[in-house]
């Protein structure tokens, strides 16, 4: 199961809010190069839901932001 898919099993979040995470979750990993969601990077899940849980809505804001954080 894809990390993303592991934090959202219990989530309260609504469907609209969960595809907008998922989005922005492919985004993320396209734009970083990981194809393979075993690669250890393919954890920024909890990055990219922590972002929607902070009030961001924007699957591109969210994505550039995670980049943002990877960067560091």
């Amino acid at each position: 199961m894809p990390a993303l898919d592991r934090l959202l099993q219990k989530s309260a979040m609504t469907a609209e809010e969960i595809g907008r995470l998922r989005k922005a979750y492919e985004v993320t990993l396209r734009g970083i190069g990981v194809e393979d969601r075993d690669d250890p990077l393919a954890e920024i899940a909890k990055e990219i839901v922590e972002a929607g849980q902070a009030g961001l809505t924007d699957p591109a804001e969210i994505s550039s932001l995670v980049v943002e954080r990877l960067r560091m």
